[in-house]
């Protein structure tokens, strides 16, 4: 199925270090590798480290990082329950996720939206665990409860002493969502030049689209509800986390429905993954941890700027 040149190129980009690369060959066979004997190692394959950038694992996992917070926020929203043990396990410290229950949709349309964006992100999580087998990361801790009220306060959505709940209506579910799904379409477009593997790239490329998606769902159904207001709120607030750039938008512009956020180019912009770091940890200094990732994310690719 897969060329022996092509199998070394996964083997030497898929792990984060030579121990993953180490763990990633014995769990070969879960993508149909295990034919391939050791004859397709190069020499020094163990112990060689890229120079030119973050290796395809190290990026794969941290996309996975974001996987993991997407999917049991949409799972408790849909379904009043997370992740399942088996699906959580890795390396990594493993951590529990706080908060999270079912929401009371009054809208028939936006309960279908819900469900069918959680099963997307459950399908992610599983793809890429499969296709970085032992070298995948553990689910880190995950906060869905204070990290929404201190978000909301920093955007000034809510009062200093109030608190927001994202699963209380469907709403507060909206906005939520539009906190990750942006976040998550701009991750990915600045991930895709660090791969280098064009199985890899192809499948974060496929991700992408859909999270483009999903992105856009969400901000016309929050145009539709007539929230621009308070997401303009949010875009500004999550603006100022990620460095003296203006790229964020909200879901009008110039007075009219803005969808899609684009450049001049019709071109959406990208975000490193450290500054991704910056609005999920909810700090625009660079810390390893904080906001929705409590004790910070697994893998090499964890601190923000």
């Amino acid at each position: 199925m897969f060329g022996k040149q092509l199998v070394t190129n996964m083997i030497q980009r898929s792990a984060e270090n030579a121990e993953d690369r180490r763990r990633f060959l014995l769990s070969a066979g879960a993508l149909g590798l295990g034919v391939v004997g050791a004859s397709v190692l190069p020499a020094g394959v163990a112990s060689a480290e890229t120079t030119s950038g973050p290796s395809d694992g190290a990026v794969l996992n941290f996309a996975l990082n974001l996987e993991y917070l997407e999917a049991e926020f949409y799972s408790h929203a849909v379904h009043g329950y997370g992740l399942t043990d088996s699906l959580t396990g890795g390396t990594g410290r493993k951590g529990g996720v706080t908060g999270g229950r079912k929401v009371p949709f009054k809208t028939r349309r936006i309960r279908q939206y819900a469900q069918e964006i959680a099963g997307d992100e459950l399908h992610h999580v599983k793809f890429l665990r499969t296709a970085l087998g032992s070298a995948a990361v553990s689910r880190p801790s995950i906060d869905l409860r204070s990290s929404f009220t201190a978000a909301a306060r920093a955007a000034k959505v809510i009062g200093s002493h109030d608190t927001f709940d994202p699963y209380a209506n469907e709403n507060n579910f909206l906005l939520a969502a539009f906190l990750f799904e942006d976040v998550g379409v701009t991750a990915y477009k600045g991930a895709a030049p660090l791969i280098t593997n064009k199985t890899y790239l192809e499948a974060a490329a496929g991700i992408l689209s859909v999270e483009a998606y999903h992105a856009a769902t969400i901000r016309s159904a929050l145009y539709e509800k007539g929230l621009s207001s308070t997401v303009a709120k949010l875009s500004a607030a999550r603006d100022s986390l990620d460095g003296a750039s203006d790229d964020d938008q909200g879901i009008t512009l110039g007075g009219v429905a803005n969808i899609v956020p684009t450049d001049s180019n019709g071109i959406t912009f990208s975000r490193s993954y450290d500054k991704v770091l910056n609005i999920v940890y909810l700090n625009p200094a660079k810390v390893n941890k904080g906001g929705f990732y409590p004790a910070g994310v697994n893998g090499t690719l964890n601190t923000s700027s």
